[in-house]
């Protein structure tokens, strides 16, 4: 069976299409006065940026590979696009922690650590911020655009492990440039080049895609920060001149509308990374009033679908997709990819070019032939009144199709109550046995919980008792 998207949304004249066949302008519609960054409270425009990327490029070594570990996102801007240029390549890792960034630089030789701090780290690194204050290098007053091969390797993405070891996926210029194209023409219709205003990592794909090229190649403009508590959302969000954009993930949005403060509105919401529950998008959508977009999609593809989750369960494609189920399951292709690329979710493909997320391939579990997505579980599990954070899972050593999930709770509820309450939700078949409350569940910078960061708790848990 085959699903493609279809004309359901309106072409933006400003956002041409892209294949994998002519150059890319790195900035693209380019206007050299126009803000792209929003900087420590600076306006900094194209042109600037094209000046300070001149700087920072001039100063990095000639090697092939880099970590490119920046917080700030402008600083993680500079140094991407550096890269680029130099036709180095960005190594994005699934997290910071020094055995990840040693084994992956042994996979890549000369690689070293691109900061804007300064970072105690085994690997050669270079701190960047300085190299922008440091002693003057002759600059362009009026800068060329760099033009960047369709097909040149911007970027090596890690899968965050959730699923299994992470896997590398190269990324091409080409790809990432079409991707934010097609995201910008959905998500920001009608709108003239709002603010992008971030909680997530620009290392992950997700942020990479949305904070970034959308930046980039949308005519959108990046705010540097990235906000974290919700006082500090509000703050940022307060002070900022419409129109704004939030990009985020369930678990930040669960906080900001928990919060209860009062919000600015906003031009509109992205959210991924997880499913996100109907009653929480229309929670989000009443504090910000704005509408709200998911967007589905994987490493291996990139953001290849979206949907107004207050409005509908099912997913539209972004322009030029299809969907092909096979005999080992989804594929999903594109004019921009560099060929097809498996989906590891069980999808409904629809004729109209839609489709129903069903649930990971890796989520569904068998307990006394019945069947069921881990991943729904919890959802039902974060539904219940008084559940603050929690996760329903497969124990370590249990990942036969037939074993029983357990749970980890965020709650001041007693596990009694709880199970009672879920037990109201979901079959009592799949019912975690244990479960058991924890203080906080050990979720990386984008939200995600992995698989080892889940086990290694459990283990503790168990140990103690």
């Amino acid at each position: 069976m085959l699903a493609s998207s279809s004309a359901a949304f309106s072409e933006n004249p400003a956002l041409p299409a892209l294949t994998l066949n002519a150059p890319v302008a790195l900035i693209s519609p380019y206007a050299p006065q126009q803000t792209l960054v929003i900087h420590q409270g600076r306006p900094i425009s194209q042109a600037e940026f094209l000046r300070d990327l001149q700087r920072v490029s001039a100063r990095l070594p000639d090697a092939g590979f880099a970590l490119n570990l920046c917080e700030d996102r402008y600083y993680f801007l500079l140094g991407f696009c550096a890269l680029l240029v130099k036709k180095a390549i960005n190594l994005l890792p699934p997290n910071r922690q020094p055995l990840t960034l040693t084994e992956l630089a042994q996979d890549y030789p000369g690689c070293y650590c691109l900061f804007d701090n300064t970072q105690a780290c085994d690997l050669p690194s270079i701190n960047l911020a300085p190299l922008l204050t440091g002693a003057p290098l002759p600059v362009d007053e009026s800068p060329v655009l760099p033009l960047i091969p369709a097909q040149q390797i911007a970027a090596i993405a890690f899968t965050s492990g959730s699923t299994g070891k992470p896997q590398a996926n190269a990324k091409c210029w080409g790809t990432l440039a079409a991707t934010a194209r097609m995201l910008g023409q959905r998500l920001g219709a009608g709108l003239t080049a709002p603010t992008i205003v971030g909680t997530v990592p620009p290392q992950h794909m997700y942020g990479l895609e949305t904070t970034l090229f959308m930046v980039l190649q949308a005519g959108m403009v990046m705010h540097s920060d990235k906000p974290f508590f919700p006082a500090d959302v509000q703050q940022l969000l307060t002070q900022l001149a419409a129109p704004v954009i939030l990009v985020t993930t369930p678990i930040h949005l669960r906080a900001l509308v928990n919060a209860d403060l009062p919000m600015p509105a906003l031009a509109g919401i992205i959210s991924a990374t997880a499913p996100l529950d109907p009653a929480l998008a229309q929670a989000a959508e009443q504090c910000f009033q704005a509408p709200l977009w998911e967007i589905y999609g994987c490493t291996e593809a990139g953001s290849m679908a979206t949907r107004r989750s207050t409005q509908t369960a099912q997913w539209q494609l972004l322009d030029g997709f299809q969907l092909a189920l096979t005999d080992t399951g989804a594929c999903a292709s594109a004019p921009h990819l560099q060929g097809e690329a498996p989906i590891q979710d069980q999808l409904e493909l629809h004729a109209d070019g839609t489709f129903l997320l069903c649930g990971r391939n890796a989520d569904m579990i068998n307990v006394a032939g019945k069947r069921a997505s881990l991943a729904n579980l919890t959802l039902q599990l974060l539904r219940i009144e008084g559940v603050q954070d929690g996760v329903i899972f497969l124990p370590p050593q249990s990942s036969q199709p037939e074993a029983r999930p357990v749970a980890l709770v965020v709650s001041d509820l007693p596990e009694k109550t709880l199970l009672a309450a879920l037990a109201l939700r979901v079959d009592a078949t799949f019912l975690p046995r244990p479960l058991r409350k924890v203080a906080a569940l050990p979720r990386n910078e984008t939200g995600k919980l992995t698989a080892a960061a889940l086990h290694q708790l459990w283990n503790q848990l168990h140990d103690r008792r």
